[in-house]
């Protein structure tokens, strides 16, 4: 349903027996935050302020580990968090997407030691990591290629059909 259309959706309680149960406009399924519009907006906001606030934490130890404890740490600790569930967000619009950047560019600027206004395209190369836009298609492509080649769950196969077995 379009968000232009989301009013004509009841939102008073249903009531089950004696139960009454509420709509609510996000729910989390195994820990991805789906908006009731599809959006994933939650889901992002809720992962770029997870991230950040673990940034802000490890920012303290920063001088009291090697620089190589360190970048484990933050790829652990953040970037993990980015990873889990990124397929969810193809198709995501640009400023969420670069949410999600900002995340990857403060992570990299912290275990490089940089500046806020350094340059950064170098410093993720250098560790190669991916861009937010690459990390999903990466991911995406990932799924795919399990699913084809049969190292896929069962029903991620059962859904993967070749454009050249379809016939019209």
């Amino acid at each position: 349903m379009t968000t232009r259309r989301q009013h004509l959706l009841p939102w008073s309680a249903l009531r089950i027996g004696a139960d009454a149960i509420t709509p609510s406009t996000i729910v989390r399924d195994l820990g991805i935050f789906i908006d009731a519009d599809l959006s994933m907006c939650s889901h992002v906001q809720r992962t770029v302020t997870g991230c950040f606030a673990i940034l802000q934490q490890l920012r303290s130890i920063r001088r009291s580990v090697p620089s190589s404890v360190f970048q484990t740490l933050v790829v652990a600790l953040v970037l993990s968090r980015l990873d889990y569930g990124n397929a969810t967000l193809v198709g995501l619009p640009a400023n969420l997407l670069n949410r999600l950047q900002s995340v990857l560019n403060t992570a990299a600027r912290s275990v490089a030691g940089l500046r806020r206004s350094d340059h950064i395209t170098d410093t993720l190369a250098s560790f190669h990591w991916l861009r937010a836009p690459e990390c999903i298609k990466f991911k995406l492509a990932v799924i795919v290629y399990r699913g084809i080649h049969g190292t896929a769950p069962r029903y991620l196969f059962d859904l993967l059909h070749c454009v050249s077995d379809i016939t019209l």
